[in-house]
């Protein structure tokens, strides 16, 4: 579905079918975790809550890392910023994208543990916004607000009409699998093993994450997603230079299966066959019930084990990564 608050203004068009997105359906359907909590989830609160979630209400925020601007690439180049959580500016042919942009300094009673060190006024102009779900930690009105220029943005389907109104000039609604193009890039929408309702019985909504690829380049944002063998087949889709893979907020309080830990986040890369990887979304938002410091931490101990260092560069919020 396309909403389009705004004449045509160029905006990339959806390449699919109807069978397509009968088949995106049942994907999402199969792939869709439920929400229920599993036994001993109030034993597991309370531990976040005096483990985790009083002790950084009652801690400063880390100052800000002072960053020099965000240097430009190019045309045959991806650069990233990691902006903290899942959010990143990335610059592939040519082409500005802002994914899950979210500068919240609170969600609810959930703290930002650093002041951010990047800004939407630090960015250069954003050509394309994508956002993988409806989740408040992903997509934030008051973040998507500070972008929107009446540039397009692509959402799942059923979320186009939360952000109607947030001032961009085309909204564009994908299914699993579906595509849609924008001067030289293809965007996907691409499974995960999560859930998209922005409330609680809201489950119409979709999830996932994006495969992005140029003429000579390809990214993957995998938005987020539990473990699932639905990597190997995101993999045969395109030859990935740069995959943006979850660590964090595996030790859900209730229980479920909705995020990897970083093993698995490893294990997802090598299904994907991907050249390189950053991690993302761990050390913004206490979500989980592991400290905060362990995803990295494990992270890098597991690259070494598996002698793929080299290939896995974890970054301070804010920092930039060229390719």
């Amino acid at each position: 579905m396309i909403y389009d608050p705004a004449p045509d203004n160029g905006g990339p068009p959806l390449l699919g079918s109807s069978k397509q997105a009968a088949l995106a359906q049942a994907a999402q359907k199969a792939t869709r975790v439920g929400l229920m909590p599993t036994e001993g989830w109030r034993k597991r609160n309370l531990q976040f809550l005096g483990e985790i979630l009083i002790p950084t209400l009652l801690s400063a925020r880390t100052p800000r890392r002072i960053i020099d601007g965000v240097p430009l690439v190019g045309d045959k180049e991806i650069g990233v910023t990691w902006l903290g959580h899942a959010g990143f500016f990335a610059q592939i042919a040519g082409v500005n994208l802002l994914i899950d942009p979210n500068w919240a300094m609170w969600h609810g009673p959930i703290k930002r543990i650093h002041h951010p060190s990047i800004w939407a006024s630090d960015l250069p102009p954003i050509d394309l916004v994508l956002v993988t779900h409806a989740h408040y930690d992903h997509l934030h009105m008051p973040s998507l607000r500070r972008v929107a220029r009446g540039q397009p943005i692509i959402v799942p389907t059923g979320v186009g009409s939360i952000v109607k109104k947030a001032g961009f000039g085309q909204i564009i609604e994908l299914n699993t699998w579906q595509r849609a193009k924008f001067r030289d890039l293809h965007i996907m929408l691409t499974p995960a093993r999560h859930w998209g309702a922005r409330m609680i019985h809201d489950t119409h909504r979709g999830f996932g994450g994006y495969l992005i690829t140029s003429p000579t380049r390809s990214l993957f944002h995998c938005g987020d997603s539990s473990m699932f063998d639905g990597f190997e087949e995101i993999g045969k889709r395109a030859d990935i230079d740069l995959a943006l893979m979850p660590i964090g907020a595996y030790l859900a309080p209730s229980g479920r299966p909705v995020h990897m830990n970083p093993e698995e986040a490893l294990e997802a890369f090598d299904m994907l066959g991907a050249r390189h990887m950053i991690p993302m979304h761990h050390n913004t938002f206490p979500l989980g019930g592991e400290p905060l410091h362990e995803p990295e931490e494990r992270l890098a101990k597991a690259a070494l084990t598996r002698q793929i260092q080299d290939k896995v560069r974890i970054m301070h919020e804010g920092e930039s990564a060229m390719y």
